[in-house]
């Protein structure tokens, strides 16, 4: 699992009126129960297909990566002469251009401001200028096909004892870029994700026989695992998070409660009736129906209103986290009050009817 919580978060838009996108989820900008770790558990619980968002994660890790490798870079290049074997004057010329890479969040290059996208290419071009001397040769490159470097480490387990120049060494660029690639990418692949043959091929050529590992080699990847995300599994979490407030295993269990409960009732009221019992003992019809109608009106709506009510939502089997997000807690407070109602009037109905029947006796 890609970590959550190595780059910094931005803060979320309390005055957000409105659901927010994937772009924001993605970015870490929304409270649970939209927020990312709430949209990693529904990706691998509900879509089975949380693949596609770890390469998404790893993706954006690699850019942080490579933000913070050129930051420092530049830093050591405007604060002292640079060493002739690190940077040529081309180099230096692109680092000095690229300001201070301010921006924290990774997110498709679609949705990137102009400033953002025109740093992000400088520094792939500042990265394919530094790479161009020193990356493996096309053949070096093919010997190792579909076989992941054994030194390999992920952004999160880099420390200053492997980078001794920066906090992060160049070598640990390559290495998050290959790891992507033999990890998601490669047919075969422990992870393999779905993606069109020419994007795979494209990003697997620019790796493996020229060498490149500049954050751009992923673009046409990223922005099409965001755009199936976005249509194919997105609205299905706003669906179930920010309209309801329970899980399909949750739900499933309050069904059967529900009917059971329902048929208990039924099946109490109509010996009841039959052994013309009276009005004040039929009144204890009134807890199976409120339990069968509460649980089924749960089921049907996908919203316990009470949970809604004070303030949880389910994110996995009976664990429960807070709704933070204060547009989503109103919405399920609104429609946790119309629940409310349906259930009261249709157990009222119900009650009425079995209690103030005459009885027979038969």
């Amino acid at each position: 699992m890609a970590d959550l919580s190595s780059s910094p978060s931005p803060l979320p838009d309390y005055n957000r009126n409105r659901l927010p996108t994937l772009f924001e989820v993605l970015s870490r900008r929304t409270k649970s129960p939209v927020d990312l770790f709430s949209f990693y558990i529904y990706m691998r619980d509900q879509q089975r297909s949380v693949d596609y968002l770890d390469f998404w994660l790893d993706v954006a890790q690699h850019m942080s990566l490579c933000r913070h490798y050129v930051r420092e870079l530049r830093r050591s290049v405007l604060v002292s002469t640079p060493e002739p074997d690190k940077t040529s004057k081309r180099s230096s010329a692109i680092l000095e251009s690229l300001g201070d890479m301010s921006h924290n969040h990774a997110g498709p290059s679609m949705f990137a401001t102009e400033k953002e996208r025109d740093q992000d290419a400088q520094m792939s071009a500042f990265l394919r200028e530094e790479r161009g001397g020193a990356h493996d040769s096309p053949q070096s490159s093919n010997d190792r096909r579909g076989r992941p470097s054994p030194n390999i480490s992920t952004p999160r387990d880099l420390t200053d004892s492997n980078s001794p120049a920066h906090t992060v060494a160049r070598q640990d660029i390559r290495a998050s870029a290959e790891k992507i690639l033999y990890t998601f990418l490669l047919p075969g692949a422990e992870r393999e994700i779905t993606l069109p043959d020419s994007i795979t091929s494209e990003v697997t050529t620019a790796i493996e026989e020229y060498g490149r590992d500049d954050p751009e080699v992923f673009d046409r990847a990223k922005d099409y695992v965001f755009q199936a995300m976005e249509r194919d599994a997105f609205p299905g979490f706003l669906r179930m998070k920010a309209l309801g407030n329970l899980i399909p295993p949750t739900l499933i269990m309050r069904l059967i409660l529900g009917l059971v409960s329902m048929f208990g009732g039924f099946w109490a009221a109509f010996v009841l009736i039959f052994l013309n019992e009276s009005r004040t003992t039929r009144l204890w019809l009134i807890l199976p129906f409120t339990i069968g109608v509460y649980f089924l009106c749960s089921y049907q709506y996908s919203l316990d209103p009470i949970l809604a009510l004070v303030g949880y939502s389910e994110f996995t089997p009976f664990n429960f986290s807070r709704v933070r997000e204060p547009y989503v807690r109103k919405l399920l407070a609104e429609r946790a009050v119309v629940v409310l109602g349906v259930t009261l009037l249709v157990d009222a109905a119900i009650c009425v009817l079995f209690i103030l029947v005459p009885g027979k006796r038969l």
